[in-house]
């Protein structure tokens, strides 16, 4: 992996491409990058490849199976159909970069990155400064863990937790009351691990869609994958329908959990002291909160006008209106696969034919319009 040397760089010859972030999106541009000679460098903020996978709860395991998980040019390296955990993939993503030999730069946070006059880009971080023709956002959905403000209203002896943070039962007090705010894939499979020694409510915001892993003797993945669910494009009518739904949870059915003898309330409305109240009516005293609501996107460190406007990027697959500047990784940003770990190599095979075409000039239609990306939600 690429060091500080090229922060010593001459500033009039630029890096080719500067990928932000070393996930499944950045390497699997990366591999493609890679093979057409490009010179580029993927900086990755945390201190290994694959540490945003490694800092998650413990027993996370994968909802999609083994054969799914592959990013471009390497098979994931587990039985098909099984379900591997959330070390097994960071251990992927790092043996992933180590056999392409990709530039990766860890624990290399970028502060700034803004244009200069010659259209090129200047990316800024601790360790120095980098100048590259086109810069690759990367940084995927899951950014900043989103925690709504009635959590200051507890008393300070309820232990409070965001999954982001949550990593085994031991966190929280040893046989109280938890109450697990929200119902998507990670509130569900964390309610489940909690039940085994503790009283659970799960506080539900919005119903979503739950399936199960397995249907008629194959995994869902396997039905999704052969009925197009995953290469749905975004802007179609069934894609357009499937996102107002919301999350879509596999393989943890809400049914199951009641057996189990978890309950469920309705949207949380209020916090005081150690009492939760509910959009029912009913409240609850609670020893602990796990709070399973999702994550916002932070671009405070990208100076560029006009490419992220109220939170949202303007994009067209990836493709803003700013010469040299792409995203990938976006939830929905070709289709319902495009920020899963196995589908978002379809993604990366385009974008890096669309930044070869621009950077030799041929591309067909080099100031295609971005047009404004709906919020999208990704299964967590």
């Amino acid at each position: 992996m690429s060091t500080s040397p090229l922060f010593h760089r001459d500033p009039l010859d630029p890096l080719d491409v500067v990928v932000i972030g070393a996930g499944q999106a950045g390497l699997a541009l990366g591999h493609h990058l890679a093979r057409r000679g490009s010179s580029f460098a993927i900086l990755e903020a945390g201190p290994e490849v694959g540490h945003s996978w490694r800092a998650r709860w413990d027993s996370l395991r994968l909802f999609s199976p083994a054969q799914y998980d592959s990013l471009p040019g390497l098979a994931f390296p587990a039985p098909p159909d099984t379900h591997p955990g959330k070390d097994d993939v960071a251990d992927y993503l790092a043996a992933y970069a180590a056999h392409f030999a990709l530039p990766v730069m860890v624990d290399t946070p970028v502060l700034r990155v803004h244009r200069e006059g010659d259209g090129g880009f200047v990316v800024t971080t601790p360790k120095g400064t980098l100048r590259a023709a086109q810069v690759v956002v990367a940084t995927g959905p899951f950014q900043l863990p989103r925690v709504p403000e009635v959590a200051t209203r507890l008393d300070a002896q309820v232990t409070q937790l965001h999954s982001a943070d949550y990593r085994n039962p031991g966190q929280l007090p040893a046989g109280g009351h938890v109450l697990v705010v929200g119902a998507a894939n990670s509130g569900l499979q964390i309610a489940a691990e909690l039940a085994s020694s503790r009283t659970v409510t799960v506080a539900v915001g919005s119903q979503p869609t739950e399936l199960p892993q397995r249907v008629a003797h194959r995994d869902l993945f396997f039905w999704l994958s052969k009925a197009g669910f995953f290469t749905l494009p975004a802007h179609s009518r069934v894609a357009r329908r499937l996102r107002s739904r919301g999350d879509i949870v596999i393989g943890t059915r809400s049914s199951a959990l009641r057996r189990r003898g978890i309950g469920f309330r309705p949207r949380l409305t209020g916090l005081a002291g150690r009492t939760a109240r509910f959009a029912d009516g009913s409240a609850l005293d609670v020893d602990a909160v796990l709070w399973a609501t999702g994550y916002r996107t932070d671009y405070s460190w990208l100076h560029v006008p006009g490419v992220v406007v109220d939170g949202e990027v303007r994009h067209q697959r990836g493709v803003t209106e700013v010469p040299g500047l792409y995203f990938i990784g976006l939830p929905w940003q070709t289709c319902r696969g495009s920020a899963l770990l196995g589908f978002v190599g379809k993604d990366a095979a385009e974008l890096d034919e669309v930044m070869a075409a621009r950077a030799t000039g041929t591309a067909t239609n080099p100031t295609a319009t971005a047009v404004p990306s709906n919020r999208a939600t990704v299964a967590r």
